[in-house]
């Protein structure tokens, strides 16, 4: 029987890209895992980047001992630890392109302003009304003798479509649902949506697993791929793990915090934990890496959202 000469395979890259704002949660270690998992099992590169942009809230020892953490649970990586804060002349570089294509312009709006005009929506996405799109040069001018723009990328319109590799046919209409987002904060710090983007393309990732809050802003990171001339990664949006009034969890929650579930778990409890919120395994019990990975993907990973048991999430 003859066959045709099998194409090469791009190498597989997978990234942790955590942010050092305060000790993980059990949220963060099974994006984490899944995402380690998936690297490993298709024999590819792991990067492990800090997202450390924000200088009010990002500090070195939460960078420290989110490291160590992730080697106590066995989750290792090959290359990094890359640090967005020492990225910045990638990012300026990004936005002189953008820039010059003409789809960034400066905003003077106060996060109050902005709240204040808008009408209640559902979840954390907020959609941008265009109030300084189209200002005048003097009206710019006016307003930067009082505040420091921000600045906006001019969202396209129509649908952007993607396969989301546990969600499916994804369709994501950036404009009606975020408007011009921004690339740039008011301080000069660069916005997550800009960092990510130039960041995966230029670290060579090629697929993105991370949580289902993320879904919707994927289709701002594929609008500045198209932007850049860039090629996105496969993406994966995993459940969220919610608690009993179906929040998401989040760093307030301190009993499923490292620090709280460390002191409960060895490190192959915890991953049975984790193995079993994610599907891999029928009920917790003790799980090796080498198990799960055994497992690894399940179809419970196509869920929306998991709820964590009121056992886990008490001290």
């Amino acid at each position: 029987m003859n066959r045709k000469p099998s194409e090469k395979k791009t190498p597989v890259v997978g990234r942790f890209a955590p942010s050092p704002s305060g000790r993980m949660h059990l949220g963060n270690l099974a994006t984490a895992l899944a995402a380690w998992l998936s690297v490993r099992k298709q024999g590819g590169t792991m990067l492990l980047r800090i997202e450390d942009l924000d200088p009010d809230r990002s500090k070195s020892a939460f960078a420290t001992q989110l490291m160590e953490d992730l080697l106590w649970l066995g989750l290792d990586w090959d290359a990094g630890p890359v640090f967005q804060s020492a990225r910045g002349g990638r990012y300026r570089a990004a936005l002189d392109a953008l820039e010059k294509a003409g789809l960034v312009y400066p905003c003077y709006c106060t996060r109050a302003e902005l709240h204040a005009a808008d009408a209640p929506h559902a979840g954390d996405v907020f959609r941008y009304p265009g109030t300084c799109r189209d200002l005048t040069p003097a009206e710019r001018a006016e307003k930067e003798k009082r505040r420091s723009p921000a600045l906006r990328f001019r969202a396209q319109p129509g649908v952007t479509r993607f396969t989301d590799r546990f969600c499916g046919e994804i369709s994501v209409d950036v404009e009606n649902t975020f408007g011009d987002f921004l690339i740039r904060r008011s301080d000069g710090v660069f916005a997550y949506q800009l960092a990510v983007t130039v960041d995966d393309a230029e670290m060579g990732v090629t697929e993105v697993l991370r949580g289902r809050d993320l879904l919707p802003s994927t289709g701002c990171q594929l609008m500045l791929y198209a932007a850049l001339g860039l090629s996105p990664p496969a993406f994966g949006h995993l459940p969220l793990l919610v608690n009993g009034k179906g929040q998401r969890l989040s760093k307030r929650d301190a009993a499923l915090d490292m620090g709280a579930l460390r002191a409960r778990f060895t490190p192959e409890a915890l991953l049975g934990e984790l193995g079993a919120l994610l599907g891999l395994l029928e009920q917790p019990g003790p799980a090796s890496l080498s198990e799960l990975l055994a497992r690894f993907p399940s179809p419970a990973l196509s869920r929306e959202s998991v709820a964590v048991p009121k056992a886990l999430s008490e001290n």
